[in-house]
């Protein structure tokens, strides 16, 4: 029966009959002790690992994400130079290549740290071993014996929890990466983020905040100490801990020299040094700060976020680095400039008040450092006031120091109340100070107005320098870009820039005459002055009354044009939504410094446009550019060699905003303004100027917008609260100086280029009192000469006439410019012209 069986019957019966023979011996077996035991202890073994998994191993994070580790980077800002100057940065972080890291400084490391690193496998079973024995014999805190891997394991991958747990799960996850990563991959991540203490994270920011030098540069002594670090960076990297710094460094020097990595000459010399640690941090970058690296992080906060939460490119975590338009020296102009402007005009007023005001307590000096107000002008410093008397107050400094500031240091007059502003002064107010002596110190005071001030390319629209206030830390309100303000005057060159478009041309006669518009029953007639109040002064050309500011000549000139074609061309200028009334010709609406030099930019650009900006693009982590959009390199610009061909050129960019005829001659106009008119006071720098004055009703504001072909800034000055400053605040004589000052830093190698006219201008000879065609004499070199070359559109120019009056200018003036030899004949236009560089 058997034999005829089918084969699947056969195969089940010799399973049941083997099965039968397994259970069979496994109870045989089971019979014995011994066996019994096994089966005991297996069976344990297996619940304890399955515990082990359950407890320390089920929800640890996997080892992959160290192949593709991106650590929290700072983000690095450099100037147009390309020289890095500021950072955003929480915390200091470099990361380099295990290759960049020389390899003595990675041998006092495991000198330190873990000897034995190249030969173990994560794990070090001795040092765990005699760890255990010491924690079981001491109750204080417990000691470890991590590896170089266990660090990487606990400072990336779990917490800084104080438990055998957290141990249990380093020493799996150490396992796990040495099967994952090569030691090199291992050492790379360790150093680069082990924490030094200095809020540095990573040997190389380390290197930089205690000794203000790169890696490559430490000496053998330096790199002793930077190892022994990571034990206790918070102790050994202060001073008042030098001893156990100098005694941990040459047992780490001891260390390398049982390894033979250092001969005994070297270990001796290195342990002769002192510990030289840098009291300055980090120099190699400038760290400038100001208004304008604040408007920095502030666009590009909105652009990629602040934390790491926000995307993989924010601002504080993302590595960015950006390249802006900064210009140091122009930036220190323009601050200094400012500064001195505010100064000049608060002088003997009397003392302003307290800048804030804390609590004087035993808790003054975290109240005074946490508020975070400082100042860098002059050595002036913020003090608290912690006591006074009737001779003097005690004051203190946020470092913790104090001094004296004696009764007749302090003897200004306090503004609001009367009185001497030591007097005044209670405990607790924060005041600028500066030091007169071996800790005494004078009180200073900052000035109650403020202003902006903005330097741009009018080129490109690259802003070169910004500033916002006196400081920064005082204010960070930035008033360059921030501060609505009535433009006054300087709004007028785009109001004649829309009659020139309208059919008239810098030599049309306006009435400089009373000028009424009824405004209704309910408000009658609206009576325009001159700036003071003053009267008409009769007939003049449409440049005298922008070079004199003339108002009434303005509003005339905007009634025959109309208002909508003037807020018109304001709006497409960038400058702002304007009403269409008349006294908005004269400055009645709101800008911002950045917008209105922007728009004098775009003017010396022939009305192309142009947009402001602070940065020129941004990079990633990996140098990828990522901002703009539509950012291209520059073909042929990095060529090691010249191939012979032209050199490379920026197309020009931005839509034509404005008719660059009609831009020309308004800067042609302005010109004027600082040869004859309200910006006369610039004359005397000696190169090539355009600009605006301008000074609101009250006054309240006073302004100076204008520059050279190569750089245009705007300043304005005026209360934070507009107020009246005084009747003899004037753009002239508060704002153009601090142009002048700084012009005379910022603009002292440059060149007197002149400004290009576009093709189509036409340079005539007027009489600059009556307009009229010149002919048969030519302008001279002093400015008030009444014959003047004017910009013209064609066919705009005065027309040839047969009346004798008409053709000879009112009073001749002395030729000055005549080339040594004329030739044939007298000088004609072209000549002029090609003497001039071809403007035709």
């Amino acid at each position: 029966m058997v034999a005829d069986s089918p084969p699947n019957f056969r195969l089940r019966l010799r399973l049941r009959r083997d099965s039968n023979a397994v259970f069979g011996w496994f109870r045989t077996m089971w019979a014995r002790r011994w066996f019994r035991w096994l089966g005991y202890l297996a069976c344990v073994g297996l619940l304890g690992l399955f515990l082990i998994w359950l407890i320390f191993a089920r929800d640890l994070p996997s080892v992959d994400q160290l192949r593709d580790y991106e650590p929290p980077l700072p983000t690095m800002v450099r100037d147009a130079e390309g020289a890095p100057v500021h950072s955003y940065a929480r915390e200091r972080r470099v990361q380099l290549d295990y290759s960049e890291y020389p390899q003595l400084l990675v041998r006092a490391f495991l000198a330190a740290e873990d000897r034995t690193f190249f030969s173990h496998g994560g794990i070090d079973y001795p040092g765990i071993a005699t760890a255990i024995v010491t924690n079981m014999t001491n109750s204080g805190r417990p000691v470890g014996a991590s590896t170089i891997t266990q660090q990487v394991a606990k400072n990336l991958l779990l917490s800084n929890e104080l438990s055998y747990r957290r141990k249990i799960r380093e020493l799996i996850l150490a396992r796990r990466i040495e099967g994952a990563l090569s030691k090199e991959q291992i050492l790379e991540l360790y150093l680069n983020e082990i924490p030094l203490g200095r809020r540095s994270f990573g040997v190389q920011a380390a290197a930089r905040a205690y000794f203000d030098k790169d890696v490559d540069q430490l000496a053998l002594h330096e790199m002793a100490f930077l190892a022994i670090l990571p034990k206790a960076p918070e102790k050994y990297g202060r001073s008042r801990f030098a001893a156990e710094g100098l005694a941990r460094r040459n047992f780490v020097l001891g260390e390398m020299f049982r390894n033979e990595w250092i001969t005994v000459a070297q270990r001796d010399a290195a342990r002769a040094m002192p510990l030289g640690l840098s009291e300055t941090g980090n120099r190699a970058i400038a760290q400038v700060g100001g208004y304008y690296m604040e408007e920095t992080r502030r666009q590009l906060m909105a652009q990629f976020g602040e934390t790491a939460e926000d995307g993989p490119h924010s601002v504080y975590a993302g590595g960015l680095w950006v390249r802006t338009a900064y210009n140091g020296k122009m930036q220190a102009a323009a601050t200094s400039a400012l500064r001195k402007g505010l100064i000049r005009y608060d002088a003997g007023k009397g003392w302003s008040g307290p800048i804030a005001t804390i609590e004087a307590d035993d808790q003054w000096q975290s109240r005074l450092a946490s508020s975070f107000i400082g100042i860098d002008y002059d050595g002036w410093r913020i003090a608290a006031v912690l006591s006074k008397s009737a001779a003097a107050a005690r004051i203190g400094f946020a470092d913790g120091t104090t001094g004296t500031l004696p009764a007749g240091a302090a003897s200004l007059g306090y503004r609001k109340t009367g009185g001497s502003a030591f007097s005044a002064m209670r405990p607790g107010d924060m005041i600028a100070v500066k030091a007169t002596g071996n800790g005494v110190y004078g009180l200073r005071n900052i000035p109650e107005v403020s202003g902006g001030m903005i330097v741009e390319s009018p080129h490109s629209g690259r802003i070169y320098a910004m500033q916002g206030g006196f400081d920064v830390r005082l204010s960070p309100f930035n008033r360059a870009t921030q501060a609505e303000r009535q433009p006054g005057s300087t709004i007028k060159p785009f109001v004649y820039a829309a009659a020139l478009d309208n059919g008239m041309t810098p030599a049309t006669m306006i009435v400089d005459g009373s000028f009424c518009v009824y405004q209704g029953a309910r408000f009658g007639n609206k009576c325009f002055r001159n700036f003071g109040g003053a009267g008409g002064s009769g007939e003049h050309t449409m440049r005298w009354g922008l070079e004199q500011s003339r108002n009434l000549m303005t509003v005339r000139t905007a009634s025959q044009v109309g208002m909508e074609p003037i807020v018109d061309t304001i709006r497409t200028m960038g400058i702002g939504e304007h009403e269409p009334y008349l006294s908005t010709a004269l400055g009645a609406g709101s800008t911002t410094v950045e917008k209105i030099t922007n728009a004098y930019a775009m003017l010396a650009n022939h009305g192309r446009e142009l947009k402001p900006r602070v940065i020129d693009y941004v990079q990633d982590r990996r140098g990828k550019v990522i901002f703009p959009a539509n950012w291209k390199a520059c073909e042929g610009c990095n060529k090691k060699d010249w191939d012979g061909r032209p050199m490379p050129r920026f197309a020009k960019t931005g839509k034509q905003l404005m008719d660059p005829l009609t831009a020309y001659q308004v800067v042609h106009m302005l010109e004027g303004v600082v040869q004859r008119g309200t910006a006369v006071r610039l004359r005397d720098l000696g190169v090539p100027l355009f600009g605006k004055t301008g000074t609101t009703s009250g006054p309240k504001d006073v302004w100076f917008v204008g520059g050279s072909p190569d750089v245009i800034a705007g300043v304005y000055i005026g209360y934070d609260q507009p107020r009246d400053m005084g009747g003899y605040a004037q753009g002239g004589s508060l704002a153009a100086p601090i142009f002048k000052d700084f012009a005379l830093v910022a603009l002292d190698d440059r060149q007197p280029i002149p400004f290009t006219a576009p093709k189509g201008i036409r340079m005539v000879r007027i009489d600059r009192q009556s307009g009229r065609r010149v002919y048969g004499s030519w302008p001279g070199t002093d400015p008030k000469a009444s014959i003047i070359w004017e910009a013209f559109k064609p066919e705009s120019e005065p027309r040839r006439t047969i009346r004798e009056e008409e053709i000879k200018p009112a009073k001749a003036a002395k030729r000055q410019d005549a080339p040594v030899s004329e030739g044939r004949g007298g000088r004609s236009d072209s000549d002029f012209l090609e003497d001039r560089g071809g403007i035709i």
